[in-house]
């Protein structure tokens, strides 16, 4: 999982006992109030984000997802994945195997490498690494790994995993998806720096390669000793000539590349995070075959507006920010993670109002606001404590729900660096919506209950309590706050006025167990109402969207 280097990385803030109950695996089909019908608007997809990629001896293909937390087993031939190590030492960023068939894999955002041999237990090789991204065995059977991101340097690992991390150099420049080449060398992308270089771990000594490239990502090499270079940002699959650095595009894919890996036939298999997908590549002609793909990668927060009788969902997907048709299902994408001039940073919730998106990224501290119309980004707001809803009021200035201070916090003048709070103690706010009045609506996951804050006293209502993690939140038309119970795998109406909970749809597949390194709420459950009352919500188990309706 890559983000730009310097972004807060939040910690686990307080569990929530009534999350545990929400990691499951996917339900059966929702049971629906009898005036409802469920529609699955866009359907699920497998993984959650896709990156590192690796093939055993006998050319099985294993994917590694970060905000998943697990390690897969890919059919290639089917367009199937099935977990092979599940949550939490599943988490793996890259994925290699030593000559013996020991896998061995990173999990980035808690900073450990585990192995496993054959079907054997998992064992930790290390631990105490944040960032740890990258790794490969050397003919010998060393192994070695490098920090990006949360860190910058290259490591020897011991194997037995009883000896700590030997570090060999840092500070190269982003050191990602690394492979040891013929002549015993560590060739690998620089992601910072544009370029590929060559490493002599026992010197250590540092060459370029190759130069030139936008963000690289990863690298590979054939039986015949080409070295493949992944370009995240242009989307290009690029051969280079080690001994030249001459290089030849030879596939022009998608934006948001990870890695790569190569069978024993040099058919090259590349991973797309924002396309929750994997492809193959004929080396020789370019050709590309999708192996498996999703219309979605990640859905967190959504929001909806109507124009006249069209709905439009705006998606935080984490690795892109999507819009969907909301008769049709269509799914269209403005911006994609990583992609060359883009603008955006894993977005995780998602509200509008008017002609504004506003998406929000607890991962990296930022509020974004986006024309609705044109996606341009009209503000980018950093340094935030955990947000996660953010609303953009009629005055310009912006409302964030800010789950590292406990706070609703008020960000105004220029770049949204006047910020105060508008009220504190919240107990884990997470979903947020405009009320009547001068006031606001606003989950609060950890304590189970929906809250009304009047925006000129800074005082605090509760409307509804004794849930179970709720998070998004909409008005209806009717008035209704329409909110997503996490806890209790369910979507629930909540009159403002009594404090009535009535649910609409149950036996969801949300609530996607908690990511080890991340928050206890996770990705955020997002609802939305279209003006004529239609019910959206995201689904993070299975990375859909359902469209509800009265019948």
């Amino acid at each position: 999982m890559e983000l730009p280097m310097g972004l807060p990385m939040v910690r686990c803030l307080t569990f929530c006992a009534a999350l545990s109950a929400a990691a499951f695996a996917s339900p059966s089909s929702p049971v629906l109030a009898q005036s409802y019908e469920a529609t699955r608007l866009v359907p699920g997809s497998a993984f959650h984000g896709v990156h590192g990629l690796g093939i055993d001896k006998s050319g099985r293909l294993f994917a590694g997802s970060v905000a998943g937390a697990a390690l897969y087993e890919v059919d290639r031939a089917a367009g199937t994945a099935k977990i092979a190590v599940p949550s939490p030492e599943g988490m793996a960023d890259d994925i290699a195997f030593a000559p013996d068939g020991t896998m061995a894999w990173t999990a980035f955002l808690i900073g450990d490498i585990y192995a496993r041999k054959d079907n054997g237990p998992v064992k930790k090789l290390a631990s105490g690494l944040p960032g740890i991204n990258s790794l490969a065995f050397r003919k010998d059977g060393r192994l070695y790994a490098t920090q990006v991101f949360l860190g910058d340097a290259l490591y020897e690992i011991d194997v037995e995993g009883t000896q700590p991390p030997r570090k060999i150099m840092d500070k190269m420049g982003g050191l990602n998806g690394f492979e040891f080449g013929p002549d015993g060398l560590l060739y690998g992308p620089l992601w910072f720096k544009g370029q590929v270089v060559k490493v002599d771990v026992d010197k250590p000594e540092l060459t370029v390669v190759a130069d030139g490239f936008k963000v690289p990502a990863a690298v590979n090499f054939d039986s015949k000793g080409n070295l493949w270079v992944v370009d995240t940002a242009v989307g290009q699959l690029v051969r280079v000539d080690p001994k030249t650095g001459a290089k030849t595009v030879v596939a022009q894919l998608k934006a948001s590349l990870d890695n790569l890996a190569i069978d024993a036939n040099d058919r090259i298999l590349v991973s797309n995070m924002a396309d929750n997908g994997i492809q193959e590549i004929d080396p020789a002609t370019g050709a590309v075959k999708q192996i498996i793909i999703g219309k979605l990668a990640l859905p967190g927060g959504i929001a909806v507006v109507s124009d006249g009788a069209k709905d439009t969902v705006y998606v935080a997907d984490v690795f892109a920010y999507r819009t969907i048709n909301g008769d049709t299902g269509e799914v269209s994408e403005p911006a994609r993670m990583h992609a060359d001039g883009t603008v955006l940073e894993y977005p995780m919730s998602a509200t509008a109002r008017g002609d504004v998106v506003v998406l929000s990224s607890w991962f990296t501290g930022t509020v974004q606001v986006i024309d609705r119309k044109t996606h341009k980004t009209l503000e980018m707001l950093h340094d935030f404590k955990a947000p996660h809803d953010a609303i953009r009021l009629a005055d310009g200035s912006i409302l964030v729900n800010e789950l590292g201070t406990k706070s609703l916090v008020r960000a105004s003048g220029a770049h949204g660096k006047d910020r105060k709070t508008v009220i504190g103690d919240l107990a884990g706010p997470i979903g947020l919506v405009e009320g009547p009045n001068n006031s606001v609506y606003l989950t609060e996951a950890f304590a189970g209950q929906v809250s009304r804050v009047d925006l000129t006293s800074g005082t605090k209502t509760v409307v509804a309590k004794e849930l179970k993690a709720p998070e998004g939140i909409a008005l209806a038309p009717d008035g209704r706050l329409i909110v997503a119970e996490v806890g209790a795998r369910r979507v629930v109406a909540i009159d403002p006025q009594t404090g009535t909970v009535t649910e609409l749809a149950g036996n969801l597949p949300i609530g996607l167990a908690a990511t080890p390194g991340g928050l206890p709420t996770n990705i955020p459950t997002g609802v939305g109402v279209g003006a004529s009352g239609a019910i959206y919500v995201s689904l993070d188990v299975e990375n859909a969207i359902y469209k509800l309706t009265k019948k």
